[in-house]
């Protein structure tokens, strides 16, 4: 195995273009920052449709095995990869990208970007940025002094088939994940119709007569004594993600913090109130264990009669009542008083039981998914192959 600079590997590396207004018809096909996924996936449910002069569509097309490096992005973002396998059209590529194109008899594409992708697990891009306010960018030539063990090509590419499959197995069951929630949002459109248009006729209830709403805090940051390991402290990046239980709290309270602290206990739906995007407004996760939480937050937690994961499917699926309530056109607020006044469905507690039922059922089908962990078993293999 030899140490090998990347940029001694490339025949070429080439920057994107800004492309101006979008097409309505005619054009290229551009790849965006949202075009490519965290996991090198591509999404082209965006398409952008750009005019290209010969000599940039020259330059920017991309070519089978063309390796994407997202140049400039946010800060936490900034080094997606993905590999280029070609396409049924033309393609070109933004400036927030360098196109890496290797040196096939000695750097085989695959490898390169499932290296790159290990890179940006590690955080290694984090430290080879110039900063901006919302943006970062990798410096060109601070990339290509990157360091690369290198095997042999033949080990490359056997490296690469085995991360593509664990890859692909990682994929079927995120894939098995999304189908068991679209599942359980089918189930509770046929049995109550849409809760936000409230198409069947249900009677309707203010959210104070389903629960008590709490609004959480923040203890003073100077006492340190009030931080700690007893309690979690959550916050709304806990709760804007595509689990239904909360995700674990980075950051947590003392005994002394819980005792001035807002906290919801086991069967509560939290609620983020305030954001800095309207559409995170009304974004809900289920809590599986008493924590604290901050002022961003409501908390719902049912009366002792009212099933928990009814209310929580309730508030999930009736998210735009949520936001229409929303007092900021730029960010977005809804204070616990107006959350309290937002009437909702309430179908009958029979068809409530019903539906209960049917998330309990799904919800252990989810949870043995995610037991056998794909993820887990693709980062490992990342790390010991690509160390």
């Amino acid at each position: 195995m030899t140490r090998t600079k990347l940029g001694e590997l490339l025949v070429d590396i080439q920057s994107g273009f800004a492309s101006g207004d979008d097409l309505e018809a005619g054009g290229v096909l551009q790849v965006r920052m949202n075009n490519v996924e965290t996991d090198g996936s591509w999404n082209w449910s965006a398409r952008r449709m750009v005019p290209a002069t010969g000599k940039q569509l020259e330059r920017c097309l991309l070519a089978d095995g063309d390796v994407l490096f997202n140049a400039t992005n946010s800060p936490e973002l900034v080094g997606k990869t993905a590999l280029f396998t070609g396409a049924p059209e033309a393609v070109v590529f933004s400036n927030h990208f360098l196109r890496l194109r290797t040196d096939v008899n000695r750097l085989a594409p695959a490898f390169l970007a499932h290296w790159l992708k290990a890179q940006w697990a590690r955080g290694i891009f984090g430290t080879l940025c110039n900063a901006w306010v919302n943006q970062a960018s990798v410096r060109k030539e601070a990339l290509l002094g990157l360091e690369v063990d290198l095997p042999s090509l033949v080990e490359q590419q056997c490296i690469a088939a085995i991360l593509d499959k664990a890859d692909g197995v990682r994929r079927k069951r995120q894939e098995a994940i999304r189908l068991a929630d679209d599942f359980m949002r089918s189930c509770f459109y046929e049995i109550f119709g849409d809760p936000v248009a409230n198409s069947r006729n249900w009677s309707e209830r203010a959210i104070a007569e389903i629960g008590k709403v709490t609004t959480g805090n923040t203890p003073s940051r100077d006492v340190d004594a009030y931080f700690g390991d007893a309690i979690e402290w959550i916050k709304s990046d806990n709760i804007n993600t595509a689990a239904h239980w909360l995700t674990s709290a980075r950051e947590g309270l003392s005994e002394l913090g819980a005792t001035v602290a807002r906290t919801a206990p086991i069967g509560s739906t939290l609620m983020t109130c305030i954001a800095g995007s309207p559409s995170c407004i009304g974004n809900v996760a289920m809590t599986d264990r008493t924590v604290a939480f901050n002022q961003q937050i409501n908390a719902v937690t049912p009366k002792a009669d009212i099933e928990p994961e009814f209310v929580y499917a309730l508030l999930l699926f009736s998210k735009g009542r949520i936001q229409a309530t929303s007092t900021n056109s730029m960010k977005g607020m809804v204070s616990k008083g107006t959350l309290e006044k937002v009437r909702l469905i309430w179908p009958p507690a029979d068809l409530q039981e019903k539906f209960v039922t049917l998330f309990k059922q799904v919800q252990k089908l989810r949870s043995r998914m995610e037991a056998a962990d794909a993820s887990s078993l693709f980062r490992a293999l990342q790390s010991k192959l690509l160390a």
